[in-house]
This record gives structure tokens, sequence and C-alpha cells, in this order.
């Protein structure tokens, strides 16, 4: 009997970047199936809000696509997940700038958009990843229901809908975004 060898995050990191977005979940490496335009359109809006207001507020640096973020989960240390957007508070900034490989721990920010072939348990995985990785605020979108699910630290969770705002918290403080205009 055989046994596969488990990836590590430091293995994960020298497959390089490639074609194909991938993760790793209890040492395995999953790919992400390429996303749709509607799902491209929602994650460009969030990413430009909230680089908007890192501009103009400072306090970190907001990350799109691929970025790998390597969770330090109790039961798997090298859990490494992408989020579609996430952002990074300036305090978990090791020197002040991001890391050359993938950030250590969970962002502060970590936005998931969903597309028509998302598993929900797969999503409530992710969600729960991120809050045991140490991400203080997880924005779930769905944009054919138009609506957002905010997951918080302390185990909350919000529906909102248009015309309800989405709003930064104390991660991002006076962050707010219309959903009127995010699912125009």
């Amino acid at each position: 009997m055989s046994t596969k060898a488990r990836v590590t995050a430091e293995d994960l990191w020298r497959l390089g970047e490639g074609d194909v977005r991938r993760e790793l979940v209890d040492g395995e490496v999953i790919e992400i199936t390429p996303v749709g335009g509607l799902h491209g359109e929602v994650t460009t809006r969030v990413c430009r809000w909230l680089a908007e207001h890192v501009e103009r507020h400072g306090g970190g640096e907001v990350l799109v696509g691929d970025v790998g973020f390597v969770l330090h989960l109790p039961a798997d240390p090298d859990r490494v997940r992408a989020p579609d957007v996430a952002f990074v508070s300036s305090s978990r900034l090791p020197e002040g700038r991001l890391p050359l490989g993938f950030v250590p721990g969970g962002p502060d920010l970590a936005v998931e958009v969903l597309s028509p072939t998302d598993n929900p348990v797969d999503v409530q995985q992710k969600v729960r990843d991120y809050l045991e990785g140490g991400t203080r605020l997880v924005w779930v979108i769905a944009p054919q229901a138009k609506s957002v699910t905010v997951y918080r630290a302390d185990g909350t969770a919000r529906l909102l809908r248009p015309p309800e705002e989405l709003e930064g918290e104390d991660v991002l403080p006076g962050l707010i975004i219309p959903l009127a205009d995010l699912f125009r």
C-alpha cells in the first residue's frame, strides 16, 4: 500500500504561478476553475472600492486574485487559501511590506465572490478556514442573488441586500459600499 505524500505550502509555492489558480487543503492541491464575466466584474468593483479607500486613508494593502495566505490552522498548518480580494493591515506586514511568497496568516478581510458552480459546503469551509486563520471579516458576495453575507471573527453573520450598504467595520473604518452600486 502506497501513501500519497502531503504537499506543503512551500511545495505549492515552488509549483509556480502557471495558468491555474491553486489552494492547498489537507496536504492536497486543489485547482480552482476559471471564473465567468459577472464574477470578474463584481470582483473588480469590490477591489476598486477597497483600493480607493486604502489610498485615501492608508492602513494596509489590497490584494486581488491569486495571492495565497498560509492560514496555520491547528489541524492543517500548511492550508493555503486565495480569496478573490483581500485586505491586509499595515500592522500585519513584516517591515511594512508584503512578503515575496505567500502571506502568513489570514487577511484582515477576505472577499469571496460566488460563481454558479461553487459548492456551498466548500464556500462555508473557506469562511471557517479564514476565520480560524485570523481573518477578522469575511464577505461572501452572491452576484446572482444580489446579496452579501458578512461573517465576523466573533461568530456573528448578517445577510445584506440592496438598498443596504456593506461596511468596512473596524477593519476598514469609514468604508461604505452601497449594494445597489455593487450589483448594477
